[in-house]
Order: structure tokens, then sequence, then C-alpha cells
């Protein structure tokens, strides 16, 4: 995820930015609902978890766009995970200056036609583990894939492993995500949304371990890094966001907000989810905020020992069910 270049919204934006925000927060946004935490059929699993994480950021070199080798190395280890668990596991391979580069895409309940596309990217930006941006989301991946085989579900749900989400191809139609999304829109694929799984490992509870793009969203929200973010359009976002997020809260796996902002507040479009923004496809980001919280974006210390795994599971969880439960 690329979020050097924060867009600064004028006085007249923020102001009336500001009017609309209190007004859709109190509609719209709301920590985790009162009631009982739902019980997965299938929980996630810790131990893979703490596997996949290390399979993903322990590598010979960095899984960056010029170790080419080695960002295919790490999609054939996501394929032979997906491969693990469903039945329909593809590389969706595009050229950038001569070099093949591979997105990864799982299928389940492929007897649906209607689909959801839940995805997340496996490249990191210059020489890091990246293991919060983004091994996390991509583990969601490899943990919902086990977790949906079996199940019956409503939609078809593909698991997408994108390629060139990061800089120098961040907002360029060489990113992986932009390739998808294109191909779906081109041949009239029946999309009932996206969702982007971008940095999902880290929290904190001390007071101060929160920022925001303005600073008076802390009255909303509080200054703690504690909770997982739902980032959507103001309006317009359709009923696929809308019923995910309330599955999302409603299973109470781990203190949920959502963010409804319009796309001059710095980060509301900043991933993969972007792309299906582009082509007219509903989609949400989760997120834990990235910089706004964790300081060791796009930098060496963004390692395993940096994540609270315990409630990124919860995540995944949550994630899980807010699928199955789709109607």
């Amino acid at each position: 995820m690329d979020f050097k270049n924060i867009i600064k919204p004028t006085k007249k934006k923020l102001i009336l930015f500001v009017g609309l925000f209190f007004i859709g927060a109190f509609l719209f946004s709301s920590v985790k609902k009162d009631g009982p935490v739902q019980k997965s059929p299938v929980p996630a699993n810790i131990e893979l978890v703490k596997k996949h994480l290390t399979a993903l950021t322990q590598t010979p070199q960095f899984r960056n766009h010029n170790n080419v080798d080695q960002l295919n190395a790490v999609a054939d280890y996501i394929h032979q995970t997906f491969t693990t668990y469903s039945d329909s596991t593809m590389f969706q391979e595009y050229k950038v200056d001569g070099k093949v580069y591979k997105n990864v895409i799982s299928s389940f309940g492929t007897e649906n036609k209607k689909r959801i596309i839940i995805g997340a990217h496996y490249d990191v930006c210059g020489d890091q583990q990246g293991a919060d941006d983004n091994a996390t989301g991509v583990t969601a991946l490899l943990e919902v894939a086990r977790m949906l085989k079996g199940q019956k579900l409503n939609y078809r749900v593909d698991l997408v492993a994108y390629t060139l989400e990061e800089p120098p191809y961040f907002r360029t139609e060489n990113m992986g995500s932009y390739i998808h999304a294109k191909y779906l829109k081109d041949n009239n694929i029946d999309v009932y949304g996206m969702a982007s799984v971008e940095m999902i490992g880290y929290f904190k509870d001390e007071k101060g371990s929160q920022d925001f793009p303005m600073g008076i969203l802390s009255w909303i929200y509080g200054n703690k890094g504690d909770f997982i973010t739902m980032v959507k359009k103001l309006s317009g976002a359709g009923p696929f966001v809308g019923d995910f997020i309330d599955h999302f809260k409603d299973s109470n796996q781990i203190k949920t907000e959502t963010f409804p902002a319009p796309k001059f507040i710095g980060g509301v479009d900043y991933s993969d989810h972007l792309n299906y923004w582009k082509f007219d496809f509903p989609a949400l980001m989760i997120t834990d905020t990235s910089f706004f919280r964790n300081k060791n974006y796009h930098q060496s210390t963004d390692t395993l020992e940096t994540l609270d795994i315990e409630r990124m599971t919860k995540v995944i969880d949550a994630i899980f069910l807010s699928i199955i439960h789709l109607k």
C-alpha cells in the first residue's frame, strides 16, 4: 500500500467533510455491537497463521518488483496452499517490461454465478519483510481458503493474491488488482462486491497510539489503536459493502469501526480496492489503518515480532463469518 502522497483537502472541503462525517459517523459507524461472540464452524488456526506469516516474510530475497524470481516463489507457495483446499486454483499472468508477474486466484462455490472477491497483495515496498504490509492480508486469504473448504456458499468466492500493488506501480495499470478487475469488467462477470484485506496485524492499547488524517476524528474513534477499520465510500457503496460490514460487526470477534469518507481524504483509496472502484464494482478495505497507527510502515522494522497475531486471527474469523453469512 502506498501512502506517501496524502492528498491535503482544501479548507472548504474540510468543513464540508466534517459536517457530513459527524452525521455519517453516528448513522453508519460503530464499534462492535452488543451480543454474543459468534462461534465459527471452522475457526482460524493461530499456528497456521504463524506458519504462513513466517513463510511469506522469511525469504532469501525481499518480495519486491525487482526480485521477480522471489515474487514467483511466493506466488508458488500461495498457489500450493490454495490448491490444498480448492479444486480451482490458477495463475493470472501478465508482462511488465518483459517480465512475467502473477496473480494467484482460488475459487470456491463455483456452482454460483454471482461472485465476491476477497483480495490482498503479496509484494512489498523496497527491501523489507513487509510483515503487516501485507503478509497479514495474504495470510488471511490462505487461512480463509482452509476455512472455506466444504462450506455451502451463496456466492462464488474468489480469493485473489495480487502482485505489484506497491511503488513504482501503485496507481498504474500494472497493478495486479487492475489486471484482475479489468478482466472481470471485460468479460461481464457478475460481481457482488470486493473486499481488500490490507494490513490487519498491528494493534496498540496505549493512549495516543492511533492517528488520523484529521485530528478531529479522534473525537469519534478515540486515540487507541485497538480496532479494525472498514473503509468505504461515503455514499453509493452498494449493498455488498453494507451487508459485509454488518456481518463482520455482528460476528463480535473484534472491535470494529466503519470509516465512510470521500476519496479526497488521505488513505481512503490506497489499496487494491481502488481498481474495483475504477470499474464500478462495490468494494471496501479492511485495515488496521496502516501508517496512521503502525510506524513501521514501509520500514525495515515491519517484522513479525511487531504483530498482534491473536487479534489478527480474530479478524480472519470475522472475514470468514462475513463470507458464509452473505445472502
